[in-house]
């Protein structure tokens, strides 16, 4: 049975669990639910969590595990002749996974039979071509080994799908017995419970956390690897960005740490001051009515997705500078592609980001500080000014730094509005790129994972963590700072 039908499964058996053990709760008490330790509710969440939280966390786990695990066994019985002359073994594993699918999607298709899948041979069948007419693009010739250890890895994927059906089962029946069974009037179905979801929000936190821990130690070991290859110290300050996939390639990463700060700060200089303005206007200003329709029309910018912006950036605002600062104005700049255009759209794309978070914290400041303030003969621009923004700072700087970070992994605007030109420049008028684009760049078309072109990527990505942590660190340094004068 497919994962989404299973889970489906388990939800409805939870469900219905819900109801019998809501409703076994209250025969227990003779239909008096003043008799029962705990809501009836309770007890028929204590049934739904039972038996679907232990059968939906195995099938994720199994889910995650089960490929590995058929990949590996696959793996170790292909024979060495077919791994010569690839650089990866993981590329022959890829060709057996997409043969596979290959076969499950003509089997699902009627285009051919359980049995011929699972029995066709390469001495008598175009297997390459029988694939290519249901829609599954083979890039290489499919050899008999390939083709053996496809049809056993969809062997052992069927065996494994059974058995992950009946082991789900099985869990999720007996959790919804085991559960029945105790839920008694006696029972304490919410002390269970409050246990179990506690237990559930820890495990997200988890979860969260090891997510995190996984991507940081990734790229260190990626990054790492680089710097086995490429010396640190060219690395770091070299100022010139040329790689080349054949060999001779400068990696210095200062023109690209340039190039991100550059169009950030513009789009800071842009978002934060209108942003700001908007946000103290709406809190202290402006009427309820032009409120309730102003702040919706400014997050609206924020549901805008960014390859939209980036073709606002080519061909709205990139040739609107060109007429003006181009050749037909001040002659100062080459082409539409610039810091500038990438800068300017960018920042009206953080404005939202700056307004709606300051607008909130705005207007978490109590109430009694502005009376205070007016009571005490202040004007309300003085208030605003003295005492509100103040108080809100903390929050005010937490927002800004959001919309710098989302600047600084914005891809799409530099993509498109700021060119792909590594330089060292002052000039805003001239074309530039950033670090989160030229990772993009180094890791698509026919790279070579194990080349320093490639990995450096990785080390790229490593670079803009540490710089966004240690601005998060000096945040929040500051924010600490301000706050002790309103505590």
């Amino acid at each position: 049975m497919p994962a989404i039908w299973l889970t489906l499964a388990v939800l409805a058996l939870a469900t219905a669990g819900y109801v019998l053990g809501r409703a076994r709760a209250l025969t227990s008490a003779g239909g008096d639910s003043r008799k029962l330790h705990s809501l009836p509710s309770y007890y028929g969440i204590h049934v739904f969590l039972f038996t679907a939280a232990p059968a939906l966390a195995l099938l994720a786990l199994w889910i995650l595990v089960q490929p590995l695990i058929i990949e590996r066994a696959v793996s170790t019985h292909l024979p060495e002749r077919v791994f010569s002359g690839n650089a990866d073994r993981g590329l022959v594993m890829s060709d057996v996974r997409r043969v596979a699918n290959g076969l499950d999607l003509a089997v699902s298709q009627g285009a051919m039979t359980t049995e011929y899948a699972r029995t066709v041979r390469t001495e008598l069948t175009d297997v390459r071509e029988r694939l290519g007419e249901v829609g599954v693009a083979v890039g290489s010739d499919i050899g008999p080994e390939v083709l053996r250890a496809a049809q056993n890895y969809r062997s052992l994927a069927a065996r494994g799908d059974l058995l992950r059906s009946l082991t789900i089962a099985v869990l999720a029946l007996g959790g919804l017995l085991v559960s029945i069974i105790r839920t008694t009037r006696d029972f304490r179905a919410r002390n269970v419970v409050e246990q179990a979801i506690l237990g559930l929000l820890l495990l997200s936190a988890t979860i969260a956390i090891l997510t995190t821990i996984g991507i940081v130690f990734s790229l260190i070991f990626n990054t790492v690897e680089f710097f086995g290859l490429y010396p640190a110290w060219d690395f770091f300050l070299g100022l010139t960005w040329s790689p080349s996939f054949g060999g001779g390639s400068e990696l210095g990463i200062f023109p690209l740490l340039w190039g991100t700060f550059y169009i950030s700060l513009i789009a800071l200089a842009v978002s934060v001051p209108i942003g700001l303005f908007a946000a103290v206007y709406l809190s202290e200003y402006a009427s309820p009515h032009v409120r309730s329709v102003a702040k919706p029309l400014i997050e609206v910018l924020a549901g805008i997705p960014t390859i939209v912006y980036g073709l606002f950036a080519l061909l709205t605002v990139g040739p609107l500078l060109m007429r003006v600062f181009g050749d037909g104005g001040v002659g100062i700049m080459q082409a539409g592609t610039a810091v500038m255009t990438a800068g300017l759209v960018m920042g009206i794309m953080l404005i939202p980001f700056v307004s709606s978070l300051s607008d909130d914290i705005i207007n978490a400041v109590p109430q009694a500080m502005r009376d205070g303030s007016l009571g005490l003969g202040a004007t309300r621009s003085e208030t605003v000014r003295q005492v509100v923004l103040p108080a809100a700072l903390p929050g005010i700087v937490g927002a800004i730094l959001l919309a710098a970070s989302r600047a600084i992994g914005e891809t799409m605007i530099v993509v498109m509005g700021a060119g792909a030109a590594a330089r060292l420049s002052m000039n805003p008028f001239d074309a530039m790129t950033t670090v989160t684009a030229k990772i993009v760049s180094q890791l698509t078309g026919d790279a070579d994972f194990a080349s320093p072109e490639a990995l450096v990527a990785f080390a790229l990505g490593m670079t803009l963590f540490v710089i966004t942590l240690g601005l998060n660190v000096l945040a929040l340094y500051i924010v600490r700072r301000y706050r002790e004068q309103y505590e």
